[in-house]
């Protein structure tokens, strides 16, 4: 059986570190649903990860979209149900 797990909460409270910790314990991806961490213009006051974070595990919607890009929710859930896929 396959599990989603979501981790959410306010800015700073180990949201990241404790993604990263279950990435790794069970070898999945981390799929991020933030509303601004997936723009890669968007670098201050959106809290992303660093790079040194991102390298310790798979990260998916971070920084991959330009501004200039329409990306809905929609899009986003049909996205990330086809990279949970792979």
């Amino acid at each position: 059986m396959d599990y989603l797990i979501a981790l959410y909460g306010p800015t700073s409270v180990g949201k990241t570190a404790l993604s990263i910790a279950l990435a790794n314990l069970w070898h999945c991806p981390i799929v991020s649903a933030d509303s601004r961490q997936v723009y890669r213009e968007l670098r201050i006051g959106v809290a992303r990860p660093s790079p040194s974070e991102l390298e310790a595990a798979e990260h998916h919607f971070i920084a991959d979209r330009s501004v200039l890009q329409r990306f809905s929710c929609g899009q986003f859930e049909v996205e990330a149900l086809q990279r949970l896929a792979e």
